[in-house]
């Protein structure tokens, strides 16, 4: 799919690895409406020539406007990227007692339910294209999907949904010629990590194999973009973690 002809959802596009996704599709001459539920982010978006709906991604309503709202200002949907999530640190029974069940389903129900709600309502769009290759989903793992760190559960397991949940929707999807992958970051610059003190950000990047930093927001959203253009990709979830392996 040739992305400067693409019409893109961006979802989380408000900051981080959204931001910059949306950011880079609009360089490439994207059409991008970003759905996040920061109003902040419309100020962002203007910025960069994109449009905006606030959205809860858990909420099917709120998606099913924003899908709506999406194809009305683009004229419909080739490309949906999930980036909106959260992350916690709990241990499963910890000083305070167990893991508060809220926190966990909360985070199942942003990272993982939330981006099945919209993905299957964009590919639901996608399928009217009638074109032989009708659309791209590109999902957000994590390396935590499969190197969960101690007081990662409820993150891990969400994670772990988005890299299960790939080869079964990709096969799914297949007769309405939409492709369908995952992207798993490593340790990335976002700016909930650049927020920490150099020194934990220092020790972070020195754990990663080659090149000893944390990742560049900018090289997500270019492997976004390279699967949204590489027509055999399907049905796979990529590392994109300087060969990071947590201990």
């Amino acid at each position: 799919m040739d992305l400067s002809t693409a019409r893109a959802i961006v979802t989380g596009g408000a900051s981080g690895l959204g931001a910059a996704t949306a950011q880079h599709f609009r360089s490439r001459g994207a059409e991008v409406t970003i759905l996040d539920r920061d109003a902040g982010g419309r100020d962002f978006a203007a910025g960069i020539g994109a449009g905006f709906v606030q959205t809860d991604v858990t909420d099917e309503g709120s998606v099913a406007a924003a899908i709506a709202q999406a194809v009305e200002r683009m004229g419909g949907i080739d490309v949906c990227v999930n980036c909106a999530g959260i992350a916690i640190g709990e241990k499963t029974v910890g000083r305070e007692g167990p893991h508060k069940l809220d926190s966990f389903r909360r985070t199942i129900d942003i990272n993982l339910i939330g981006s099945f709600n919209v993905l299957r309502l964009a590919a639901a769009e996608m399928a009217r294209n009638g074109r032989e290759e009708n659309g791209v989903i590109v999902n957000t793992a994590s390396i935590a999907a499969f190197d969960g760190q101690a007081g990662q559960a409820a993150y891990a397991a969400s994670k772990a949904g988005i890299a299960g949940m790939t080869l079964p929707i990709a096969r799914d999807l297949a007769r309405s010629g939409i492709r369908v992958c995952a992207i798993a970051p490593g340790i990335f610059g976002t700016p909930m990590l650049r927020g920490l003190p150099d020194e934990v950000q220092d020790s972070l990047a020195a754990e990663v194999t080659f090149p000893k930093r944390l990742g560049d927001p900018e090289e997500y959203a270019r492997t976004a973009a390279f699967i949204v253009e590489m027509g055999y990709l399907n049905g796979e979830t990529i590392r994109l973690d300087g060969g990071l392996r947590m201990r």
